[in-house]
């Protein structure tokens, strides 16, 4: 999976939950909105975002991220 699909999906679960949680328990959680969308919008600026480096981290999206990964196919060809 590559890995800005899976920074969106993250991303809009946690607007999701941070919503539902500010309409059941507290409207102190729209912070937690608020700082998703604020990270998302200055990653479209200076393409830091703190969850691809955690997700780098902990080996996820590094093997199928790359438009340019090699196939097991070419892996075999001979040279």
């Amino acid at each position: 999976m590559k890995m800005s699909m899976l920074i969106r999906r993250f991303a809009g679960a946690f607007v999701l939950a941070s919503l539902l949680l500010a309409h059941y328990h507290s409207p102190y959680w729209l912070w937690f909105t608020a700082f998703v969308g604020l990270n998302l919008f200055q990653s479209s600026f200076t393409n830091f975002c703190p969850l691809e480096i955690f997700l780098k981290r902990i080996g996820v999206g590094r093997d199928a991220g790359s438009c340019c990964a090699s196939s097991p196919a070419n892996l075999a060809a001979p040279k």
